[in-house]
């Protein structure tokens, strides 16, 4: 085995490893777990679109498992802000891909970006009560 880091019998050097995008940080976030409870019009159709996503692991909604930090409109763009569980999330493109589309497909909405971001870290106090439900009744205890 080679002492050098990288090269031992067991390191495939054409394996592609996970690449981590550029992340922001977000702004401080006080009222997590964002459930869009309060919005309305527009606004409301892209959290229902949200809701309406499921964690790929689990059955429960993106939003219940505390997931999106906030949602903005303006002239027609959407702006979500997220997070991850983790930050080597293997489900991390196609929850990103599937957040944008649905978004993206809201009545109202002519493009949406999505913030991945790690300020606040997650924690399992961000699940909602729904979601603390959804997932003693999938088997998991929080």
């Amino acid at each position: 085995m080679s002492s050098e880091l990288g090269t031992g019998p067991d390191i495939d050097p054409e394996a592609k490893y996970c690449a981590y995008p550029n992340y922001e940080s977000g702004e401080n976030v006080e009222e997590l777990p964002a459930t869009g409870a309060e919005s309305t019009g527009i606004e409301r159709a892209v959290w229902d679109a949200l809701y309406d996503i499921d964690d790929p692991e689990m059955p429960i909604s993106i939003v219940d498992l505390g997931l999106i930090y906030g949602v903005a409109i303006e002239n027609g763009h959407a702006r979500v802000d997220m997070t991850l569980t983790y930050t080597g999330c293997p489900a991390r493109d196609m929850l990103q891909e599937t957040v944008r589309s649905r978004v993206a497909a809201v009545e109202g909405i002519d493009d949406a970006d999505l913030r991945l971001v790690w300020s606040p870290e997650w924690t399992v106090e961000m699940v909602t009560e729904q979601g603390r439900e959804d997932l003693r009744e999938f088997g998991l205890s929080i």
